[in-house]
């Protein structure tokens, strides 16, 4: 008999192929955001659960889950969703999809840099709504990549693939992280021993870093006072990482020319002020949203859920 998985959103096509042909799925048919008591209650039923960031996987969330659900996959790189000691101590394994996302999310990355330096929002809405009177030498006057320097914040699989693709563009790569990579990962980029020294230099700077106590809201009035006048930031990490009414009053004063945001704190109810100023290139979270990327995503959380039924090690077990 085969063992029944809940899958709480709507996947790829090939994703729920695979899922449907070697489990009994509970699927989340009309793709509404369930509730976490709507996943409590039909875990009463399955054997393992597989997530997505939009589920609040909190304390109480995991304490009020059976007691035979054991296997917790997520359809995602992040966890912070979920609360691993609460998991830890209910003895559920937990796993995550780190690698399906590296290259989407490293050019999203990139289209935030490009879109920032060339003022591509403006652009587009010049087009959309016909204000568009021609050119003119002035007009939308941007800057080029080339010989600029990227601080990337988070050198990880993400930081590394946008270094990769921002050397393409001639950029000069910086970058700090808690762990300085070998020479054959950081192929050039110059390591910062701070963050406050990567910040110095950082002309364009680009967060990378997951979401910790640590790192939550470390981009506010303090550390963006330590970029250089003008600079471009962009996020494609966690939107939690940014105090939005610092980085909005850096934007309105000319403290920074540019922010380009694929994420945000609160999403999708972001901050009003984002989509007020002119000089933000905002997109809907597409960091993984190419089909490739997802449907890697959804075999790598089903590779923690084959196995742990297995008896084995999940290939990407966070705990």
């Amino acid at each position: 008999m085969k063992k029944r998985l809940l899958i709480t959103r709507r996947l790829p096509e090939e994703v729920e192929a695979r899922a449907n042909r070697d489990y009994e799925v509970v699927q989340n048919t009309d793709d509404h955001q369930m509730t976490t008591d709507e996943i409590v209650q039909k875990a009463a039923d399955v054997d393992a659960i597989l997530i997505t960031i939009t589920d609040k996987m909190r304390e109480d969330v995991i304490t009020a889950l059976p007691d035979h659900i054991k296997i917790l996959s997520t359809f995602s790189i992040g966890f912070d969703h979920i609360d691993l000691e609460a998991a830890k101590a209910r003895n559920i394994q937990v796993g995550n999809a780190p690698q399906g996302v590296t290259v989407a999310t490293a050019e999203i990355g990139m289209l935030l840099l490009l879109g920032s330096a060339r003022r591509a929002s403006e652009g587009e809405k010049m087009m959309r709504t016909k204000s568009w009177k021609g050119w003119a030498p002035l007009q939308l006057v941007g800057q080029r990549l080339d010989n600029k320097k990227l601080g990337i914040y988070g050198f990880g699989r993400i930081g590394q693939a946008l270094a990769q693709r921002a050397r393409g563009f001639d950029m000069e790569i910086h970058y700090y992280d808690i762990f300085r990579q070998p020479p054959e990962k950081e192929k050039g980029a110059i390591f910062h021993e701070t963050l406050d020294s990567l910040l110095a230099v950082s002309q364009f700077f680009s967060i990378n870093a997951p979401s910790t106590p640590e790192t939550r809201y470390f981009l506010n009035k303090e550390t963006i006072e330590k970029l250089p006048q003008g600079a471009v930031v962009v996020n494609t990490a966690r939107g939690d990482l940014v105090k939005d009414e610092d980085l909005i009053e850096a934007l309105k004063s000319g403290r920074l020319s540019y922010a380009g945001l694929d994420v945000f704190d609160g999403e999708p109810n972001i901050n009003e002020g984002y989509v007020e100023l002119e000089n933000t290139f905002i997109l809907p979270h597409l960091g993984s949203a190419a089909i490739e990327a997802r449907n890697q995503m959804g075999f790598e959380a089903l590779d923690n859920i084959d196995a742990a039924f297995a008896g084995k090690e999940m290939p990407f077990k966070i705990t």
